[in-house]
């Protein structure tokens, strides 16, 4: 992967990966407030000229990051999210049932954010 620099844009509720001023992809994501404060990826698209480079890989793992270091937790609902925690358990502790479900109710009770 090239020189890529992750940046947060909390407001936006984006994970931007950018090349130079370029952004090659991002995590659209929201925080979930109740029951308990978790960070609730729902897209992770890369653009097509820079696919297979690890930028989707290196989103996610920033995003593990954040939570880390923010001490709250990740309930992912993107696919693709959820299929890299599951191969970096290490990274990406297992995430609470009942947090996904009140994401999931989080995403009906908002229908035009995502």
């Amino acid at each position: 992967m090239s020189d890529i620099e992750i940046r947060d844009d909390r407001p936006a509720g984006r994970l931007e990966a950018y090349a130079g001023d370029e952004v090659v992809g991002h995590i659209e994501y929201f925080v979930l407030e109740t029951p308990r404060r978790a960070l609730v990826p729902v897209h992770t698209i890369v653009e097509p000229a820079h696919e297979g480079q690890g930028i989707a890989g290196s989103l996610a793992r920033e995003l593990y990051g954040i939570a880390a270091r923010e001490s709250i937790v990740v309930a992912p609902l993107c696919p693709y999210v959820v299929k890299w925690a599951a191969r970096h358990p290490e990274d990406a502790p297992a995430a609470d049932p009942e947090l996904l479900a009140a994401a999931k109710a989080w995403l009906v009770a908002h229908p035009g954010r995502f």
